[in-house]
């Protein structure tokens, strides 16, 4: 099947060639048809599978007729809004959104937090038809009223479960009431749990219908996964530096799960001469696009990363993850190492273990429902352990036999010349 099969505007035909794209995916394939014709979707499938294209281009083509090239606001009203747990992914389907927009007259817009609020304030008061937003921004806007929501017709929510993990259920509900009641609603997410299943029934229609091409909670198969256990934290470091040797030539994104974490281990790096950097919840949204834009430029080798890296980005030729730290809930795992393996091309992904992380494992591997093959160093390092005490005991024997020997000179030398010396002062 290709993109003209679907009955495309000609634009937007010409955006997605533009883009390089060649054929849809399967979750693009089930679910363009379905939002074209204003059904309401909950769509499941792996990250990297084209999930953000799936709702984009149907939106871009149902929201084409309006376009115009007026430079009035009036005429550039807000008509879909799409919400992003995290600022990483609402400027990602933010450069996405503008890419399938190229050939039309339609404005697209992003807001989110820590950056420049009247700066966005300026860009939603020049009109957008399509505008991405987190939660907590756009209640922000609509607060100090300078949007206006009686036109929105599409809802979007990328990835609705990290929105609940990290608390925005609130927010959520606060949008949801503000906004048209007739309106078409989008839920798209790698995971499927039970907290998604119930909320999305609060807001798409009864009859909506669900596009499932994976198994629920499932990771792609294009990525292998392997599992280093090791004897403690205190080899994390040394085993990550062996990691990096054994693939010089790729850059590897590197996940850890704490802000203080990523910045000791960049800085790490740093001194064994790698070229790396870190972005964490810590630092400002402007470092951390611009920690990104060096990582996709290849300017540094190995970016560290808390979950805030976890979803929405998609950098092309990633060929390895590494799992510094095993996340605390399960279906990060799914999100960390989706960054790679994206779009048919193969990944690596590699955690490290410890005997404390067990029962993480067993979490992760109970929600993929995937034994991951596990690689066990421990042998390894008690025989390097045993090893250096046995060049340390040999070094210790050694030492202590050339004193011993140097004594016993001494000592012979003194018996031999005492007798001479009593001898003459006898005499």
């Amino acid at each position: 099947m290709s993109f003209s099969s679907f009955g495309l505007a000609t634009q937007i035909l010409k955006a997605i060639a533009a883009q390089g794209f060649s054929s849809p995916t399967p979750i693009q394939v089930k679910s363009i048809p379905k939002i074209i014709l204003g059904k309401d979707v909950l769509g499941i499938a792996q990250t990297g599978t084209g999930k953000t294209g799936a709702f984009l281009i149907p939106i871009v083509h149902k929201l084409n007729p309006f376009a115009n090239n007026s430079t009035s606001p009036a005429k550039h009203p807000l008509r879909s809004i799409i919400l992003a747990p995290t600022r990483e992914l609402a400027d990602q389907i933010f450069e996405n959104a503008q890419s399938f927009t190229r050939e039309t007259c339609l404005r697209v817009g992003v807001v989110f937090g820590g950056t420049n609020f009247d700066k966005q304030i300026d860009v939603l008061n020049r009109g957008v038809e399509i505008l991405i937003a987190t939660p907590g921004r756009l209640i922000d806007h609509i607060e100090q009223k300078n949007l206006y929501l009686d036109q929105v017709s599409i809802l979007v929510l990328d990835e609705a479960d990290r929105m609940l993990d990290m608390g925005f259920l609130p927010d959520l509900k606060k949008i949801i009431q503000v906004l048209p009641a007739v309106r078409q609603s989008l839920f798209f997410s790698a995971t499927f749990s039970k907290e998604i299943r119930s909320f999305s029934k609060t807001i798409l229609s009864s009859n909506y219908d669900l596009i499932q091409v994976s198994n629920s909670n499932s990771t792609a198969n294009t990525v292998d996964q392997k599992i280093l256990k090791i004897m403690d934290n205190e080899n994390k470091r040394e085993r990550l530096l062996k990691i990096l040797k054994k693939f010089p030539d790729f850059q590897i994104l590197v996940f850890v799960n704490t802000k203080v974490e990523a910045s000791k281990l960049a800085q790490f790096l740093i001194k064994k001469n790698t070229l790396a950097d870190s972005i964490h919840g810590n630092k400002s949204q402007l470092d951390r696009l611009s920690v990104l834009e060096k990582f996709k430029q290849k300017k540094i080798r190995v970016m560290v990363a808390t979950d805030v890296a976890a979803r929405g980005l998609d950098i092309e030729q990633l060929p390895v993850v590494v799992n510094f730290d095993i996340p605390f809930i399960a279906e990060d795992y799914i999100h960390r190492i989706g960054r790679t393996g994206r779009a048919g091309s193969l990944g690596v992904a590699i955690s490290l273990m410890t005997d404390e992380d067990k029962e993480k494992i067993l979490e992760i591997e109970k929600l993929t429902k995937n034994k991951i093959k596990i690689e066990n160093l421990v042998l390894e390092e008690n025989k390097k352990i045993d090893k250096q005490k046995k060049d340390s005991k040999n070094n210790l024997t050694a030492v202590t036999e050339k004193n011993s020997s140097f004594g016993k000179t001494i000592k012979t030398k003194k018996n031999k010349v005492l007798p001479i010396l009593l001898t003459k002062f006898q005499k």
